[in-house]
């Protein structure tokens, strides 16, 4: 499909590999750990397939120049037109996006994923969904269904927007769970986002999902929340493959929905799976995986008909770092330009909801992002804080 612009609003240039300390230590030590880490974790894979992970991972670290797609992909021909912009550059001297979604489609093709749909990240997932956090937050989420619409929904969003934190690709994140200080949410708009959803009659909503396991569990809370609220009927977004280690797939809703919440000790699980099967059942709850949410594009460079299915939303909400980026270009805007203007091109409210795990960041309050800084130099990349934001 052809990809035009839709505004006359020109971003600054997206990051490249090697603008930062941060995308160069991603691209040289973090991506090749998660590929050792994914050999590791799958012992059973073929001496082939981990010889070539393993090569794939040296390359990232020795800034070897990035593989052409073979004409054997089933998907050749996209991608060999995504990469003709980047040829001849290599893994830390390209566009950071498109190396990050590259590098993940290059391991897919490694492990056969084509062939057998073998999710690579399935141990991360499962023992995710095996953890003490998954059950909490659950419970967290179920409790406040017997409130008011505006407490539920309220506290539904803040849930949902730290279970981001719950990133299988950066441990650091992980490692700080779901529970929010008071000064972690550095922007929040959900009062706006509220009215905005309230005082209007029911209509349809899409979300963008990020995370599976976790995360997906207080997106479907969430979701639960809206469709007896506010929505007529919801759009849920998942990738369509796997993508960056905890992306959430149609197989990892279907794993909460027909085995976690039927299995699960916690009170009002199986009710909440039932409700969201019926709801699917009735056409309220549709889910969707179409391909442009495994390449690199921005969102502003997304096909026009998808960009029509959104114009008719009462609300977009995008969730985690990886929408963000999509969002804004995955450009180092100036932090205090208002989030309203960097999404002027899309056709729809949109509220986006991210912990905070790279440089881009838009909608702060002048100075805030200089007192941060003092604060705590990596607040941009550790996942600790989040913000809310909304343009209507």
């Amino acid at each position: 499909m052809k990809h035009t612009m839709r505004d006359s609003t020109t971003p600054p240039p997206s990051l490249r590999v090697e603008q930062t300390d941060f995308t160069r230590h991603t691209m040289e030590y973090r991506v090749p750990d998660i590929l050792k880490q994914v050999s590791a974790r799958n012992p059973d894979y073929s001496e082939s397939a981990h010889q070539a992970i393993l090569e794939l991972a040296a390359a990232l670290a020795d800034d070897k120049m990035m593989p052409v797609p073979l004409d054997t992909w089933p998907d050749y021909s996209a991608w060999a037109s995504l990469y003709d912009a980047h040829t001849g550059e290599t893994w830390r001297h390209t566009q950071w996006f498109f190396a990050e979604v590259y590098v993940y489609h290059l391991l897919l093709h490694i492990v056969g994923y084509f062939e057998d749909k073998r999710d690579p990240f399935a141990p991360y997932k499962q023992q995710e969904l095996n953890s003490e956090t998954l059950p909490q937050v659950l419970k967290q989420g179920l409790a406040l269904r017997g409130g008011p619409v505006w407490e539920r929904l309220n506290g539904l969003l803040e849930l949902a927007l730290f279970a981001n934190r719950m990133d299988l690709s950066l441990s650091t994140s992980a490692a700080l769970g779901t529970h929010a200080h008071d000064d972690d949410l550095v922007m929040d708009d959900r009062a706006a986002a509220l009215d905005h959803l309230l005082e209007n009659e029911p209509g349809t909503i899409h979300l963008i999902a990020d995370n599976a396991a976790t995360e997906l569990t207080l997106d479907l809370l969430l979701i639960d929340a809206l469709l007896e609220t506010a929505a007529s009927d919801v759009f849920l977004h998942l990738k369509a493959r796997p993508m960056f280690v905890s992306d959430a797939t149609p197989h990892d809703l279907a794993a909460l929905l027909n085995d976690v919440f039927k299995t699960i000790p916690v009170d009002g699980a199986a009710e909440l799976g039932q409700r969201l099967m019926m709801a699917g059942w009735q056409g309220r709850l549709k889910v969707t995986s179409f391909e442009d949410w495994n390449r690199p594009h921005f969102l502003r460079d997304f096909p026009e008909d998808a960009m029509q299915a959104f114009a008719s939303a009462t609300l977009v909400i995008a969730k985690g770092d990886l929408n963000y980026r999509r969002i804004t270009g995955d450009a180092l805007w100036k932090p205090d330009t208002p989030f309203s203007e960097v999404i002027a091109y899309f056709p729809a409210p949109l509220l986006a909801l991210r912990t905070l795990k790279s440089e881009t960041i838009v909608g702060l309050q002048t100075g805030q992002a200089e007192a941060l800084n003092t604060q705590d130099p990596k607040w941009r990349i550790n996942g600790k804080r989040g913000v809310i934001q909304f343009s209507g």
